[in-house]
């Protein structure tokens, strides 16, 4: 089998590991987004997209069209970076999702009527570096302008919660959690802490399947929170391909899944029409 990377980053561990299992008897072919603009040659069995920029959505999108699957498709991809699609997406099909509100700029929502409560502000497009705030007041709002005036932004509720975020991934139907403090807490995002999925609140492993589903994503991420008394399930983001650090047997996983969808086609596309947490 030949499977094909699509990153600007090979070395990173995740990807790594999978390719030191599958080099044995599998060609690896990496992809470099910053500096390919075409499939070199006939098309690999599959792809890993673990990219988001536009080039390596076009290299994706070419190996698409040419019959290779991709893992995850582009157009999983490019949903999971719309956070107004995301929350609409997932509302829809029944998912305790966050409710979004959409703003043109940052600008438009300070010019508005104030905030009622605390709010989560978040950039309408999900990339590294994006704005993820909590905003109590029309004055920390207003904080925010200078640098975001012209940012298109999301607004989503704040759910009292404990102050951690559930990190859960997902690699085909294995499952994978951890605990961190959330990047909005008083002390700022702390590392994430290893979580068996036995420890995860009854139903919380099916409702990540469920997102899978949903969105039709293979190797995905979804942030909880725990909200009210009962400690209910929250999701406030959900990522395609995320790195999946400290788990030691996600190479494996990986490898796995992509021997599996290698010549098999594309995966369905979401039944309907995907950042980081942003709760505390």
């Amino acid at each position: 089998m030949r499977i094909g990377l699509i990153t600007p980053d090979p070395g990173h561990p995740l990807l790594a590991g999978a390719s030191a299992l599958l080099a044995p008897e599998h060609g690896v072919e990496v992809l470099d987004p910053g500096t390919t603009e075409r499939l070199p040659g006939p098309p690999a069995d599959v792809y890993l997209l673990k990219s988001r920029t536009p080039r390596a959505l076009a290299l994706a999108a070419e190996a698409e069209a040419l019959g290779a699957p991709v893992l995850n498709s582009v157009a999983a991809t490019t949903l999971c970076q719309d956070r107004t699609l995301m929350a609409e997406l997932a509302l829809g099909a029944g998912l305790p999702f966050a409710a979004t509100r959409a703003f043109t700029s940052l600008a438009e929502l300070a010019a508005g009527p104030p905030l009622a409560g605390p709010v989560v502000v978040k950039s309408h497009h999900s990339r590294r570096g994006d704005l993820v705030a909590r905003v109590d007041d029309g004055a920390q709002l207003d904080a925010l302008v200078p640098r975001w005036a012209g940012e298109p932004v999301v607004v989503q509720e704040f759910a009292p919660n404990s102050g951690w975020d559930h990190k859960l991934w997902a690699i085909g139907d294995r499952v994978y959690a951890a605990v961190r403090r959330s990047e909005l807490s008083p002390g700022g995002r702390g590392p994430n802490l290893p979580l068996a999925p036995g420890g995860l609140p009854p139903g919380w492993g099916e409702l990540v399947r469920a997102v899978g589903e949903v969105f039709a994503l293979d190797v995905f991420g979804v942030d909880i929170i725990a909200t009210g008394g009962d400690g209910d399930p929250l999701i406030v983001d959900i990522n395609a391909f995320p790195g999946i650090r400290g788990q030691a047997d996600a190479p494996a996983a990986l490898a796995a899944l992509a021997l599996r969808r290698a010549g098999t086609g594309r995966r369905a596309t979401a039944k309907t029409g995907c950042g980081r947490s942003g709760q505390v």
